[in-house]
């Protein structure tokens, strides 16, 4: 059995319905199994990420784990619950060994969790995703004016439905443990590029105006706490990361090439248009 935890998030969702009505069966880590609304066959069961010790019926019989970062104690808790193999979601940062940053120190820890508890493992450090665009949908509903942090900055940006497939495969091939994948998008954009691609499929003249880093930063500080945007402000405009950087490991693994954001714009379009324009 495979078990996978943020199975309603971003990636996750992704994954358990690239694993569901496979070979093996899968089981699903929710706060709340009525309301989960897993693809048939997957089946929910309850648990706190943030508890490890609420976890053992979630763990029970498992063989193999689907691990977000930032839960520490988990890794620990399936090794000796008897999970085998533990794929564990990163990033690119963790590369770096700062753990001076608020986010490369989160994921550098949750890394050394999982090589240090016993089971066998593969790391996946991914890029930025193409759905990071969907942060663009309140500005959309305004009108067709984007305005962006980091307009300067490219990034290969990656399908979660590509990184989804990375981790299925990880788990069927004995040949990926032990291994760091480094996922990412087909191609390198601005914020510009992304943004005039996703006006052509909406079919509007869709404008990106980018911020100056000061008012970036009180626009982040709004939302998200300043330790986070601080590290942003590391990866963008100090550059202790490069994202734009176009890899092959999608294909590699999987056999085929990984989604555009062009493709990827196509398929989610449904959501940008329901935002619309309040006109």
């Amino acid at each position: 059995m495979i078990l996978v935890t943020g199975a309603t998030g971003n990636v996750g969702a992704e994954l358990v319905q690239v694993l569901a009505g496979g070979a093996e069966a899968v089981r699903a880590v929710v706060r709340n199994p009525v309301k989960a609304g897993l693809p048939a066959g997957v089946e929910p069961v309850a648990g706190d990420m943030t508890a490890p010790d609420t976890l053992a019926a979630a763990l029970a019989g498992v063989r193999a784990l689907f691990l977000l970062p930032g839960y520490p104690g988990v890794a620990e808790a399936a090794a000796k619950a008897g999970v085998e193999h533990i794929v564990q979601l990163s990033g690119v940062s963790a590369a770096t060994g700062d753990t001076g940053n608020a986010v490369t120190r989160y994921m550098m820890a949750s890394e050394q969790e999982v090589t240090d508890c016993g089971a066998a493992w593969t790391i996946v450090r991914p890029c930025a995703f193409d759905s990071n665009a969907l942060r663009w949908l309140p500005q959309l509903r305004a009108g067709d004016t984007v305005r962006v942090p980091f307009p300067t900055v490219r990034t290969a940006s990656l399908d979660a439905f590509d990184l989804a497939a990375v981790a299925a495969h990880a788990f069927a091939d004995p040949a990926l443990r032990g291994e760091i994948l480094w996922p990412t998008g087909p191609e390198s954009l601005l914020p510009a590029e992304q943004i005039a691609i996703l006006g052509d499929v909406l079919g509007r003249d869709l404008e990106c105006v980018g911020l100056s880093d000061e008012d970036a930063r009180t626009d982040m500080l709004k939302s998200t706490p300043v330790e986070y945007v601080d590290a942003f402000f590391d990866f963008y405009v100090a550059g202790a990361i490069d994202e734009s950087i176009v890899r092959p490991t999608v294909e590699q693994v999987t056999g085929r090439a990984p989604r555009t954001f062009r493709q990827w714009a196509t398929i989610h379009a449904e959501a940008f248009r329901q935002a619309g324009t309040d006109t």
